[in-house]
């Protein structure tokens, strides 16, 4: 039997293979929302039982897992460059999977922090290694749509997270009012029902077939012959205090602006600890934004064509952070909303969890298959046409937030939270495809890595922290706890639009040229 990409490449065309693999990959994201997500479901569970703030719980939703998320996707994106991108998916399910079970098992925040540093870890391997076999296993014509379909299992998989978690907890609870076996309550058993069924998904992902790399460009993309001392040697940039002997090895300047940066970022943790008394969140944030600054110095050392076409080009860091904005607050709505309706508006777990949950699954689902659809037609007529798809995703959202976390009107905050996550949804697979679109075969899985460095590192790591650290700073002391103003803080989601804007507007502009000089500017013209 011929090699799956060897047959895409005479034909172009996605054969019924690709859409199965496309479909298990479906599935995988799924299972990697479910098990991100359900802790927005369980927030006010955890909070009552952990005695924490919005903000702490914000920091649990976001910078805890985004962080290792967004470091580990940079040596993981680039070994699956470099190895078999099914068996690293598949491994890395095994692991999230396992993290997420023993996330049950916590009992303080110290505890559920590292516990969602492994399922960040874990989950770093997923859009790496999907984005490049869909890359693989689909023509660019399609592209857009295919990752965008892939990329409606984080709408699913969201949604389902708040039914299951909720369903979960009040069945544990009732069972076991005063604590089950090993004294889980209904928080902890949730984390280890949606956790364990993901080893035998691991299983299934392992029988795929690997594509040629490179097959439907007519690109040929060799892989490194030393994949796993290349992980490693990545790895080692992004670890302290190996980065500062990474450094020294570049040299003495290279050393002293590593250090000037590290102690940029420490000053202003230490700035940002003071001024809001969160020592995890940014200690995460300086750690993340140091390790990243590190990484890019190595690339740029060892991969100046890869450095060039990622960091090196406007259009494509314009788009990255962009879209980075727009799940900024994406993420800030999917961690909050269920907390907000519950706390807020007075509505039971269980009706909440299961119009919220199908109304984010729906939504998001919407949202981004026509989104992506859209993004290829315009795509067809203008080189940057997907752009116009994030820019609607940026604008068109700014009402429905306003109105629906504004009003007391339960039907009319679930209409308009409905629109806002729909419209959010649209720009995910515009952003993606354009990112792509904007390196050679062989740097997908780095592109990859590099714009979830925006969705995590802006997004995720700031959307929930920045609205619970608001909710604080606007809330109200009762009865000697402090009681959080939500509304306030999921409205200051609106502030960064415009900044949004003014970066895709850039994008606009500049991603034609970008996407016509790739082989000119990589300088990989005869290979």
């Amino acid at each position: 039997m011929a090699e799956p990409g060897a047959n895409n490449t005479e034909t172009n065309e996605a054969s019924g293979y690709s859409w199965y693999v496309l479909g298990v990959l479906v599935v995988v994201y799924i299972l990697n929302f479910i098990d991100r997500q359900i802790i927005s479901i369980l927030a006010v569970d955890i909070k009552r039982d952990l005695g924490l703030t919005d903000s702490d719980m914000g920091f649990l939703g976001g910078a805890a897992f985004a962080v290792f998320y967004a470091l580990f996707g940079i040596p993981l994106g680039r070994l699956a460059d470099n190895w078999n991108r099914v068996r690293l998916l598949s491994i890395g399910l095994a692991l999230w999977s396992t993290m997420t079970a023993l996330s049950g098992f916590a009992r303080n925040q110290v505890t559920l922090t590292f516990a969602r540093m492994g399922v960040g870890i874990g989950e770093a391997t997923a859009s790496p290694t999907a984005y490049s076999l869909i890359s693989d296993y689909f023509p660019k014509r399609q592209r857009a749509t295919a990752i965008a379909i892939y990329s409606s299992g984080l709408y699913i998989g969201g949604g389902i997270s708040l039914f299951i978690g909720a369903k979960i907890v009040e069945a544990w609870n009732a069972a076991y009012p005063g604590g089950g076996p090993m004294d889980l309550v209904g928080w902890q058993a949730a984390f280890l029902a949606v956790g364990v069924p993901g080893l035998l998904v691991a299983l299934w992902v392992a029988t795929l077939r690997e594509p040629v790399r490179g097959a439907m460009d007519g690109v040929a993309s060799p892989s490194s012959p030393r994949p796993f001392a290349d992980f490693f040697a990545d790895l080692s940039t992004i670890v302290p205090p190996f980065t500062l002997l990474g450094a020294w090895r570049r040299g003495p300047s290279a050393l002293m602006v590593n250090l000037l940066v590290a102690a940029a970022l420490a000053l202003f943790a230490w700035v940002m600890i003071g001024l809001t008394g969160n020592l995890p969140q940014w200690s995460a944030v300086a750690l993340g934004y140091y390790a990243v600054f590190s990484w890019a110095c190595v690339l740029r050392e060892k991969d100046p064509p890869t450095f060039r076409l990622i960091w090196g080009t406007p259009a494509f860091i314009c788009t990255t952070l962009g879209y980075g904005m727009v799940s900024l607050a994406a993420y800030a709505l999917a961690f909050w909303s269920a907390p907000y309706a519950e706390q807020v508006l007075g509505l039971p777990k269980s009706e909440l969890a299961f119009v919220l949950g199908a109304n984010g699954a729906v939504s998001g689902f919407l949202g981004v298959i026509l989104g992506g659809k859209l993004a290829d037609t315009l795509r067809a007529r203008n080189p940057a046409g997907r752009v116009l798809v994030i820019l609607f995703g940026v604008i068109a959202p700014v009402v429905p937030i306003w109105v629906g976390y504004s009003t007391d009107n339960v039907p009319l905050f679930y209409v308009m939270n409905f629109l806002a996550g729909m419209f959010g949804a649209a720009a995910l697979g515009a952003a993606a495809a354009t990112t792509q679109d904007l390196v050679l075969p062989r740097m997908r899985g780095t592109a990859t890595a590099s714009f979830f460095l925006g969705t995590t590192l802006v997004g995720l790591c700031f959307g929930p922290y920045m609205v619970g650290q608001i909710s604080d700073l606007t809330g109200t002391m009762v009865d000697g706890k402090l009681v959080g103003d939500l509304r306030t803080g999921i409205l200051s989601l609106i502030g960064v639009a415009p900044i949004a804007v003014a970066l895709l507007i850039y994008a606009y502009r500049a991603v034609p040229q970008a996407e016509a000089t790739l082989l000119e500017r990589s300088g990989e013209q005869a290979a």
